[in-house]
């Protein structure tokens, strides 16, 4: 149940049918679970259009990001790849194909093993997913504004210990 200070949501009104309809069932996990699922197909809606502004698809920024977070010379082999972006190497391989058909990534012989290769993030790799990270900051900062810095902190808190057993 809500207290008369919090807002309600479409959860809410989810949750309580759920309850009418199958009293004999425990559904307080949806008031998170059903939560976290709409918040993150709704972020990834608001992300899909940050990222149109920079013509990058989500799957770009994945790619380029990691390359970037990984700092210099913004480089890794195609298995870090999948790995930063939980991907398929089949997945991955068509990935970076098309990064660097658009000029974003190169492919350079792995110094490590003859047979391998590096991707690397180009300058203009570098510039769009840097535009694009400033952009989708400031649009996530407005998202957060009316939350008061200790509520941030304890969702924080509270959404890494929900993830840290899937992650595990």
């Amino acid at each position: 149940m809500t207290s008369r200070h919090d807002p309600t949501d479409d959860v809410d009104a989810i949750v309580d049918a759920w309850r009418r309809e199958l009293p004999d069932l425990d559904v307080e996990p949806l008031h998170v679970f059903s939560r976290v699922s709409r918040l993150a197909r709704l972020l990834d809606l608001d992300r899909m259009s940050a990222f149109a502004r920079h013509a990058l698809e989500g799957w770009e920024f994945d790619v380029l990001s990691a390359l970037r977070r990984s700092g210099e010379p913004y480089q890794l082999s195609p298995g870090r790849l999948v790995q930063e972006t939980l991907v398929t190497s089949g997945t991955m391989t068509n990935r970076i194909d098309r990064l660097a058909a658009k000029g974003w990534v190169e492919r350079l012989p792995s110094p490590a093993d003859r047979r391998g290769v590096i991707v690397r993030l180009t300058k203009g790799g570098q510039e769009t997913v840097d535009a694009a990270m400033a952009d989708l900051l400031a649009r996530e900062r407005e998202l957060l504004a009316d939350m008061p810095a200790e509520e941030r902190a304890a969702l924080r808190t509270a959404l890494r210990r929900l993830l840290t057993p899937f992650e595990a």
